[in-house]
This record gives C-alpha cells, sequence and structure tokens, in this order.
C-alpha cells in the first residue's frame, strides 16, 4: 500500500507531473536524473531496496518491543533502544547468578537425600538382621555390669575401711 504510493509519486516525478515546488528536494532531483539515466529497472531496484530497509527496520523495532515486555522493570514502559538492552543485560546476570544459586542449592539437596538413603538403608539392614535389638540389650547389659561392678567396688571398699579400724594393726593403703 506504502510502497505502491511511493512507486506512483516516483513515477510522477520521473515524468514531469504532479511536482510541485516544495516537493522537490537535491536527493529527489539527482535521484530522479539518475532514474532516468539508468531506466525504470533501477527505480523498480530502489523502490525494492527501501521496502526490504523498511522491513528489517520495522523487524528491528518489533524485536526490541518484544525484548522490552519479558523484561519485568521496563514492562509497559517506553524505554530506549539503549535502556532496553542494558535492562536486558542487567535482567539475564541477574538470572545467571540466580540459576547458579539454584544450582549449587540443587547439588546439596542431592548430597543430604543420598546421605538419608544411606542411613535409612543401613537402619533397614540392622533392623532385619536384628543387630539394633542386640546392639541395645548388650549396651544395657554393660552399664548394668558397670553397675554392679561399681556396687562391688564400693561394698569392697566398706569392708576394707571396717577390716581397718577392727584390727589396727593393719595399716590401710594411700
Amino acid at each position: 500500500m506504502s510502497l505502491d504510493l511511493d512507486l506512483d509519486q516516483f513515477n510522477d516525478h520521473l515524468n514531469g507531473t504532479n511536482i510541485g515546488v516544495d516537493d522537490v528536494d537535491s536527493q529527489d532531483v539527482d535521484m530522479g536524473l539518475n532514474m532516468r539515466n539508468n531506466g525504470p529497472n533501477q527505480a523498480e531496484k530502489r523502490a525494492h531496496h527501501n521496502a526490504l530497509e523498511r522491513k528489517r527496520r520495522d523487524h528491528i523495532k518489533g524485536s526490541f518491543s518484544d525484548l522490552r515486555d519479558v523484561i519485568p522493570s521496563l514492562k509497559g514502559e517506553k524505554a530506549s533502544r539503549a535502556h532496553v538492552l542494558k535492562a536486558a543485560t542487567d535482567f539475564i546476570r541477574n538470572m545467571k547468578t540466580k540459576n547458579q544459586q539454584h544450582q549449587k542449592s540443587i547439588e546439596e539437596l542431592k548430597r543430604h537425600n543420598a546421605s538419608i538413603e544411606l542411613q535409612t538403608r543401613l537402619l533397614e539392614r540392622v533392623k532385619e538382621t536384628g543387630q539394633y535389638t542386640r546392639h541395645i540389650n548388650n549396651h544395657h547389659e554393660h552399664e548394668q555390669r558397670i553397675k554392679i561392678e561399681s556396687e562391688l567396688n564400693g561394698i569392697q571398699i566398706t569392708r576394707n575401711l571396717l577390716t581397718n579400724e577392727n584390727n589396727p594393726s593393719i595399716i590401710p593403703h594411700t
């Protein structure tokens, strides 16, 4: 549509019709002279090139708009292209840092889970073999033995003291 209008205006310039004094500048005159010398083929190439360039610029503009809309700090704001690029760079750096922190947390949780799984397997194995109850029983028996031995030691000491009191000729060991 716009391209057709530009071509029509260009053809009018070539034919010398519909040219006002305000419409002419030095570039238009130079381009018009070049087009007359090179024929209509050159005009079509130029128009095609202009259309492609306009499409490229529109694509870049749209891409910057899309980029601006995915950056949370710029959503819905107007921003220059330089500002969009800076904000995008900051956003990406921030996301990379968070991603690295999350990866570290994941690795720590994996190690912790592996440790818990190992402990669970060991406890299940001990439970299956009955070693756990034997260990507990052995522990209780050991504590009771120590208690009995200490009581026997106390009795022995008391007996020795009583024996020494009744027999003054025996000298106590110090």
